[in-house]
């Protein structure tokens, strides 16, 4: 007989009246759906408690199909969500939502020549008008030449004050179910994306850079700003965990945090103390999005003492994302706001303050051989390449 491994898998007849939790617990057996399961209890038992401070990446058109408004901004008011990474386009198409534009289900074999002569735009089952996206690039436009936004400022910062202006949108359409942009407003949540010109918002930045604005999305603010938000989130006996739905660009910067903090800054050197993903992204073609947590161990992105609380499900985001919201809200209690928007300068300001401590400390790693020749004028990186004098 074999040992005890684990559960006994003993099916029971689904009932009429099964229940997300009693879904999830008791019929998501093996597979893929086990790690769903897993990821959920995980999330609920451990990641979504008081000292773990929680960012989710975003990647994939989820807000097209509403996840948004349904899915995120429920974790969001409910304090499950401290911080987030998105592509642009995630925020732009949010941004319909809370300028109440509609959006309509269609499928994805419609003649898209036809649509193009309709003005109709298509993201695989999902319809709108080109109208949609006009207006949406109007409003951007026109609240982007307003003062607050005529400087250098973070993403942060830039999504923080597109979010205000949503909100107040929405107040005067009375729109009742507040987008993820808002949302994140009102929470103090901040959003960041990796590649701010990567998108129809970017590209209406661009497009008023031409006319004079002052506007300047700073990306060394973004590393610097979610560095400083990982590197506290370990203070005392915290915790810090990584959540990626789907993979990409954001993931990437979710996970940089840990060896901008220890490899670049030479300060802790831990990871991140959960790592659960939703990808349908293989590790073996050379995708960032399919890199496992044990992969991220070799580079310091994970901590490799907390790789059991790890877990890749191989799923499409939009069908994990709403049952994980749907049990989290059923088995947690909504925790405090952390408000890390608001807590900025002052986190930065500790990393800084750190940062140029260690600076001071002498480094050992560096030949002493190495330093001579630099001040002569000439120096060799301790692999023995050549650094150029550039005197």
């Amino acid at each position: 007989m074999a040992k005890n491994l684990g559960k006994k898998i003993a099916p029971v007849p689904m009932s009429t009246d099964v229940s997300v939790v009693d879904l999830i617990d008791n019929y998501f057996t093996a597979y893929n759906s086990a790690r769903l399961r897993e990821a959920c209890q995980l999330l609920a038992r451990d990641v979504f408690q008081d000292g773990v401070t929680v960012g989710v990446s975003l990647s994939g058109a989820m807000t097209p199909a509403g996840f948004g408004v349904s899915a995120l901004a429920p974790l969001i008011r409910n304090g499950f969500i401290d911080w987030m990474i998105s592509t642009g386009a995630n925020l732009y198409h949010d941004m319909h939502y809370g300028l109440g534009f509609e959006l309509f289900a269609g499928n994805p074999f419609l003649d898209d020549v036809k649509l193009r002569e309709q003005g109709t735009i298509r993201i695989y089952d999902i319809i709108f008008g080109y109208d949609v996206l006009l207006e949406t690039d109007a409003f951007i436009r026109k609240i982007l030449q307003a003062e607050p936004f005529q400087k250098r400022m973070g993403t942060a910062e830039f999504h923080y004050l597109l979010g205000k202006y949503v909100r107040e949108v929405e107040k005067q359409l009375g729109v009742k179910h507040s987008c993820l942009l808002a949302t994140a407003y009102e929470y103090g949540v901040p959003i960041y994306t990796s590649s701010p010109g990567d998108s129809s918002i970017g590209m209406n930045v661009a497009a008023l850079a031409l006319e004079g604005s002052q506007l300047v999305l700073d990306p060394a603010i973004d590393v610097n700003e979610t560095a400083a938000i990982a590197y506290n989130a370990r203070e005392g006996e915290g915790r810090s965990a990584a959540v990626i739905l789907g993979g990409g660009s954001p993931k990437n910067f979710l996970l940089q945090t840990q060896p901008q903090i220890h490899e670049v800054l030479g300060l802790e050197e831990r990871g991140h103390d959960f790592f659960v993903q939703f990808t349908d992204a293989r590790p073996d073609t050379g995708g960032l999005s399919g890199a496992t947590p044990s992969e991220a161990v070799s580079w310091g992105k994970i901590d490799p003492d907390e790789l059991p609380s790890t877990i890749v499900c191989y799923t499409d985001s939009t069908i994990a994302l709403p049952l994980v919201t749907a049990y989290t809200l059923n088995q947690c209690e909504p925790r405090p706001l952390k408000r890390l928007y608001d807590q900025r300068p002052a986190l930065l300001d500790q990393l800084r303050s750190d940062y140029l401590a260690a600076k001071e400390q002498p480094v050992e790693k560096i030949p002493t051989a190495v330093a001579e020749e630099a001040a002569q004028g000439a120096a060799t990186y301790p692999c023995g390449r050549l650094i150029p004098n550039t005197q």
